[in-house]
């Protein structure tokens, strides 16, 4: 999987910390980022639903260069930063679909207060707040689950979308699905890789593909390889596609998509 757009340390910090009073008086890095964008298509259509904002060095170096520049002391200040950043870019593009953004829930101290720095880019910007989807890393120990209902509840109270990411990887699973019902589930790489080889796979994604429709969240394959992992995840109910094979990340643009020849069968 590629590197979220925003980070988050795994810690529940209060509104008194200097963590949060980084992210409230907006704290100045020394150092400068820019955002990849992959797709995210729908092949009912052949359209882009969204697009997924993914750090990067200015000169297009990999995530991890910025990453490892990221410190406690900064941490906050760099969250902020990717999710500004991430929707102006987003809007100067002329996005015509959802943004996707990471984060991790667990340093969230106070929704209403960490979201404001996306609530005035997207009006600065004009970008349409019901366009933002916030993905969960599911790969996160999730310490205060209440706390993240809270998290989750709040963003869905300002039109934001949400999505469990890397399913089937991480501590939560279906704990977390059974707390809060996503408006998308991304199915981990891990399931994905060789499906169309893997018995075993397939009825793990044909059942996690059918608890989908139950709940009515959208399941979504990331990490799409190969024109046999598609063909096997199109048969198995899945919609909502990411990957190399559609498309490889662009730094600060929005990258074609090479659609499949029977993409709409």
């Amino acid at each position: 999987m590629n590197q979220p757009a925003s980070l988050h340390a795994a810690s529940s910090a209060t509104a008194s910390s200097p963590a949060c009073a980084a992210c409230r008086d907006g704290q100045a890095l020394d150092f400068e980022f820019t955002m990849a964008f992959q797709p995210i298509v729908d092949l009912r259509d052949r359209s882009v639903y969204a697009y997924e904002a993914l750090v990067r060095g200015l000169d297009g170096s990999s995530a991890q260069s910025i990453l490892d520049r990221v410190t406690e002391q900064n941490l906050y200040a760099f969250d902020q930063a990717c999710r500004v950043k991430a929707v102006e870019l987003a809007a100067a593009l002329g996005m015509p679909c959802r943004l996707s953004i990471n984060f991790l829930p667990n340093a969230v101290y106070q929704p209403e207060a960490c979201i404001r720095a996306t609530l005035q880019a997207a009006q600065r910007c004009g970008f349409p707040t019901e366009r933002i989807i916030f993905e969960i890393a599911e790969r996160e120990n999730l310490l205060d689950k209440a706390h993240l209902q809270g998290i989750l509840h709040a963003y869905r109270r300002h039109g934001f979308l949400s999505a469990i990411d890397d399913f089937g990887a991480g501590y939560a699973g279906l704990n977390l699905l059974a707390d809060f019902q996503p408006d998308l589930l991304k199915i981990d790489m891990a399931l994905v890789r060789g499906v169309d080889r893997h018995p075993v796979r397939q009825a793990i994604v044909r059942s996690i593909v059918g608890l989908c429709h139950d709940l009515g969240v959208q399941a979504l394959a990331e990490g799409v390889e190969t024109d046999d992992e598609l063909h096997t995840l199109r048969g198995l109910g899945i919609d909502l596609f990411q990957g190399y094979l559609l498309a490889r990340p662009a730094l600060q643009a929005l990258p074609p998509v090479r659609w499949p020849q029977d993409a709409a069968t």
